[in-house]
């Protein structure tokens, strides 16, 4: 017979503590390799920690909210050899939730909800059909002649499961009929915690107005875009955002709403540095190597972040303090199927144009195939978007906070440009610099790009 072997988190990069938003799989669950066993989740990205072997889950070692770094264990798996055993022996029943966990809570979410609202007459309050008796905890039945009323009439399913809470406020939240994926969390990362559903209940029921029908407004008085039902003019189809885009797009939100960034549009004349990269075509492609304009832009910004420190930090949280950073890397902007990730290239200022080439062409593929590592997304100063393969004039890029400026690049262009006695033809590569107005001014983000467009142009100024 074979042993019960420990499942390991595998290597995530220099994390030591990495948090964990949710467990996949429970004791008694088969799995195959590659199947999700958890979600772990650190400041810039969340990822899925895979089996490596069939078998059969004897217990979890870890919970959610528990900090973990490679090595440690996550689960027991008895091998796919003594399958048939394990399926045999009966898989012990789950252990029923603590007592505190949900009448106890129910209680107490009744009770401040009496307390909130100022309606004396029971049937006020209903905001949906009661709950059936068998459906609520016993004593919450036997002790309350006024039962808590479901707040929200249709619960989203799928946005209920990909909310950011932990097992026992999901129970709590279907006890109550809250559908998780309209509360506002206020724990850390936003995550969803007990009282956030109890103030959403008290809101909804002081207002009188379903939950299903109100969408939180991230706490600043935005008001809510109204819910539409798009069926009505036609077919549809409802598809989910991929993890990526809902990190990302929330990541975006909360930059769009705390930092105010205004763009800076200028032009670089690309004219010459193009017609040195085709002249390294033959001697890189012996390397197996693509140079690509990208390289020489990582190359002209790090020296110009370096002549332009305040470029290269970031705020302190207090607001008052600038935070100037000694090293330079460089986030890039990498398009895949799952959404847009921005790995970062370390100590720019230290490589050469075929070392830049060759860790771009390396860390894209990665970024593709979702093989990025916890270190490569982390300790970026500046980051560059680049829309220069497929194409338009310029664009808006977001800084990507905490950072405090962003690069956009657009398609190069032949343009005819005067010289002092006539026009000539020149390659002009746009370029759009977003920065945060409150350590940055448009003087100096001015000054930042005429530099840039300087080093761009003669790149022999990367000498001096």
């Amino acid at each position: 017979m074979s042993t019960v072997t420990d499942v390991l988190v595998p290597d995530i990069g220099d994390f030591k503590e990495v948090e964990v938003i949710d467990i996949l799989i429970k004791p008694g669950d088969a799995v195959q390799p590659e199947d999700p066993l958890v979600t772990l989740e650190s400041d810039k990205a969340s990822m899925d920690i895979p089996a490596t072997d069939a078998g059969i889950v004897q217990e979890v070692m870890i919970k959610v909210g528990d900090k973990i770094a490679e090595g440690s264990v996550i689960l027991r798996l008895l091998p796919s050899d003594d399958l048939k055993t394990a399926v045999a022996a009966p898989v012990p029943e789950a252990a029923p939730p603590a007592e505190s966990s949900s009448p106890s809570s129910l209680k107490s979410a009744q009770k401040n909800v009496q307390k909130t609202t100022s309606t004396p007459e029971p049937a006020n309050l209903s905001l949906s059909p009661p709950v059936p008796a068998a459906d609520l905890p016993e004593d919450a039945v036997m002790q309350s002649p006024l039962r808590p009323p479901p707040v929200a009439t249709v619960v989203d399913q799928k946005a209920f499961v990909s909310a950011h809470a932990s097992p026992a406020v999901r129970r709590f939240a279907r006890e109550l009929g809250v559908d998780l994926s309209k509360v506002q969390g206020s724990g850390r990362k936003d995550r969803v915690t007990k009282e956030d559903v109890q103030g959403f209940v008290k809101q909804a029921l002081s207002t009188g107005m379903p939950a299903a029908a109100e969408t939180t407004a991230g706490g600043i008085g935005i008001p809510a875009i109204p819910e539409v039902d798009f069926s009505k003019f036609g077919p549809i189809e409802v598809q989910p955002l991929s993890r990526i885009k809902k990190l990302t797009g929330k990541h975006l939100h909360r930059a769009w709403l705390n930092v105010p960034m205004v763009t800076h549009h200028d032009e670089a004349d690309i004219t010459e540095l193009e017609a040195f990269r085709k002249s390294l075509k033959e001697e890189a492609t012996k390397q197996g190597l693509r140079v690509t304009p990208l390289a020489f832009l990582l190359k002209a910004l790090a020296a110009v972040l370096w002549m332009h420190p305040h470029v290269n930090a970031s705020l302190a949280p207090d607001g008052e303090n600038l935070v100037l950073k000694q090293y330079c890397h460089i986030g890039v902007a990498v398009d895949t199927p799952n959404g847009l990730v921005v790995p970062v290239i370390q100590n720019v200022d230290q490589k050469g144009i075929f070392e830049l080439a060759a860790e771009l062409g390396e860390v894209s593929v990665r970024a593709r195939d979702g093989k990025l590592k916890m270190q490569d997304l982390q300790g970026g100063c500046f980051s560059i978007s680049s829309l220069g393969g497929i194409g338009g004039t310029s664009f808006t890029p977001l800084v990507n906070a905490p950072e405090v400026a962003i690069l956009g690049v657009t398609k190069s262009r032949m343009a005819p440009v005067w010289n002092g006695t006539e026009f000539v033809p020149r390659l002009l590569l746009p370029l759009d610099l977003t920065y945060d107005h409150r350590v940055i001014d448009g003087a100096q983000a001015a000054r930042f790009m005429v530099d840039l467009c300087a080093v761009i142009r003669d790149l022999r100024r990367l000498l001096l």
